[in-house]
């Protein structure tokens, strides 16, 4: 009975404080308004407020000031005296460290549902001082901290978990420094409503992928195929060693794959329609995982779902617009 009596008043003060910071975040918000992809820090967006080690050194101080008061000793109002002023100093510096910097959204690349999407921000000191102990925030992830030199533009990355495919929104971070004592904490909201995109989780355990249709000697494919010769074509990442035309790079030092004409073709169709799992989600979870392993043996792939359809072909375009269109299927819309 004790226990439950303790856990509630912990529990009413917890509500009480994440009601409080929702009202402060939405006034921030109104206040604010949404920022362009560029926004640089004024003065009036940066809020300073004293750290825990803060307030212990302002006590501290105003111990220091009645002891000197007291005694009427003129080395401890010096001393006293001197300590404010490196507070006051601080705080100036502390506020100083944010304002004028850049920030720019610098982009985000997809990931599968479970893995961390990582936001890149570029922050760039326009100024002529050095910035110190950067960092940005959200919530209970932050980014690495950094020192900006005068004209130095840094990328910082800050990892955001996902559980689900889709959109995810980044509608707000913080930026925040210690600079110079950690006796003040100086910081920034900003509201750029950021968005990465999240594929589907693939299926760890599939079954087998629908049969391979072989189409013999009737097309060009730009991978595969080691009969007549066709010609040169720009080097691909992942093309294979015996496919590139050594002579030609030694003549011109650029890398060159041979193309052969004629040659045998596989293709293979993925239907969401044709599986037979019980849910949504993991259908588009077996297809994620068909289309990972086609991709890595660079096999000619289609894929039919409900709403769309995309011809047998491979690389890196195919597979980014199959993944790309599970990510955002919606059986509702179809």
């Amino acid at each position: 009975m004790s226990s439950i009596q303790w856990q509630y008043p912990s529990r009413l003060v917890g509500n009480i404080r994440d009601f409080a910071i929702l009202r402060v975040l939405r006034w921030a918000r109104k206040r604010q308004g949404t920022d362009a992809d560029t926004t640089r820090l004024r003065p009036g967006r940066v809020y300073i407020l004293p750290t825990g080690v803060g307030l212990v050194f302002g006590l501290m101080a105003f111990a220091m000031l009645l002891g000197s008061m007291n005694y009427n000793n003129n080395l401890s109002f010096i001393l006293t005296f001197i300590l404010i002023a490196i507070g006051f100093v601080s705080m100036h510096q502390c506020q100083r460290n944010l304002v004028g910097l850049d920030l720019t959204f610098a982009g985000t690349d997809p990931v599968f549902a479970g893995q961390p999407i990582r936001f890149r921000v570029a922050i760039t000191n326009q100024s002529k001082s050095a910035r110190y102990g950067i960092r940005i925030y959200h919530e209970k992830t932050e980014s690495d901290v950094h020192d900006l030199q005068p004209g130095e533009s840094r990328i910082f990355v800050l990892p955001i978990s996902t559980d689900r495919r889709g959109w995810v929104q980044l509608e707000r971070f913080g930026i925040r420094t210690l600079f110079p004592f950690e006796i003040f904490r100086s910081w920034a909201w900003l509201h750029m409503d950021l968005r990465g995109l999240v594929y589907p989780s693939p299926n760890e355990d599939p079954p087998e992928p629908p049969p391979t249709r072989v189409a013999h000697g009737h097309r060009q494919h730009d991978a595969r195929g080691e009969e007549d010769f066709a010609g040169l074509r720009k080097y691909d990442v992942g093309d294979s060693p015996r496919h590139v035309a050594w002579k030609a790079y030694a003549r011109s030092g650029q890398l060159l794959s041979k193309q052969f004409a004629g040659a045998d073709t596989s293709s293979q169709w993925f239907d969401f329609n044709e599986i037979g799992a019980a849910s949504t989600e993991e259908r588009l979870s077996i297809l994620t995982r068909w289309i990972i392993n086609s991709d890595r043996t660079r096999e000619d792939y289609g894929l039919r779902i409900p709403g769309g359809e995309f011809p047998p072909a491979h690389g890196d375009m195919q597979s980014r617009q199959c993944l790309e269109a599970l990510a955002l299927f919606d059986e509702k819309a179809t």
